[in-house]
C-alpha cells in the first residue's frame, strides 16, 4: 500500500515538472511573439484544457480514476521544485530555439525591429 502511494507520488510529482514544462513552453511562445491580450487568453484556455487532460488521463492510467490527496501534493510539489529549479534555464532555451526560427523564417530581428521603429518615428507615428 505505501509502496503503491509512494509510486504515484513520484508520477504525480513528474506531472507536475511536466506541467510547468508544458506552462514554460507558452510563457516563451508569448517572449518570442508580442501578442494581443486576446491571443494570450486563448493560450492560456489551451494551456488549462492540456493540463486538465493530462492529470485526468494520469488519474485515471496510473490510479483507476480514484483522486488522492498525496497526488495533488505531487503535482503542486513538482511543478514547485521545476518552477524553482528548471523553469529559468528551459525558458532561455525554448526562447532562443524560437527566436532563431522565427529569425531564419521570416528575417525578423531587433535590428530590423529598431529600424521599423525609427522610421515610424520619422512618420510622427507609432508600431
Amino acid at each position: 500500500m505505501v509502496e503503491n502511494q509512494t509510486y504515484l507520488f513520484i508520477v504525480f510529482s513528474l506531472t507536475g515538472i511536466g506541467l510547468g514544462v508544458l506552462f514554460d513552453f507558452f510563457r516563451a511562445l508569448r517572449k518570442t511573439f508580442k501578442t494581443p491580450d486576446l491571443v494570450t487568453y486563448l493560450e492560456d484556455i489551451i494551456y488549462w484544457i492540456l493540463a486538465g487532460i493530462i492529470v485526468l488521463y494520469n488519474v485515471w492510467f496510473f490510479n483507476d480514476g480514484e483522486i488522492r490527496i498525496y497526488m495533488i501534493l505531487g503535482i503542486l510539489i513538482g511543478a514547485v521544485i521545476y518552477t524553482l529549479t528548471l523553469s529559468t534555464i528551459f525558458i532561455k532555451i525554448n526562447y532562443f530555439i524560437m527566436s532563431k526560427i522565427v529569425n531564419k523564417k521570416y528575417g525578423y530581428t531587433k535590428k530590423r525591429e529598431k529600424e521599423l521603429e525609427n522610421i515610424d518615428e520619422k512618420k510622427g507615428g507609432s508600431l
